[in-house]
């Protein structure tokens, strides 16, 4: 669903926030580098392995490619993984959008949101439950 104005003031300039898309994007891409290294020290045994085709240098060559493109490869699809679930956050659970004019910050599935210095509505946040 896009949305085309607020439902506050029912201005039309918003923007998108991403805040957990930005964060997810940031975190998997440092937790995919760092389980990289794993998959880099086993590059680097295969590059080693298929150095050995080219003496003396490619053993060398071999493993430092090899570690290489298993820290980069895992960096890259830990940002994507790390992105992916951002959005779905953003999307599903943040409000996800702010308004320039009045600043309201609300989300694309609902009305209910949230203002600077307001909590959040409920559903069920004006009941009162009795046992």
């Amino acid at each position: 669903m896009s949305l085309n104005h607020c439902p506050k003031c029912k201005s039309d300039h918003i923007l998108p926030r991403n805040i957990a898309a930005r964060a997810g994007g940031t975190i998997g891409t440092v937790a995919g580098a760092a389980s990289g290294i794993g998959g880099a020290i086993k590059g680097a045994r295969i590059g080693r392995t298929a150095g050995m085709i080219a003496p003396p240098a490619g053993p060398l060559v071999g493993t430092i490619a090899g570690a290489v493109l298993g820290g980069i490869f895992g960096g890259i699809l830990g940002c994507e993984v790390g992105t992916t679930l951002g959005k779905a956050v953003d999307k599903n659970i943040l409000n996800n959008y702010r308004c320039v004019a009045c600043s309201h910050t609300f989300s694309d599935s609902s009305t209910s949101s949230t203002s600077p210095g307001r909590e959040s509505e409920t559903p069920f946040s004006h009941e009162v439950y009795q046992q």
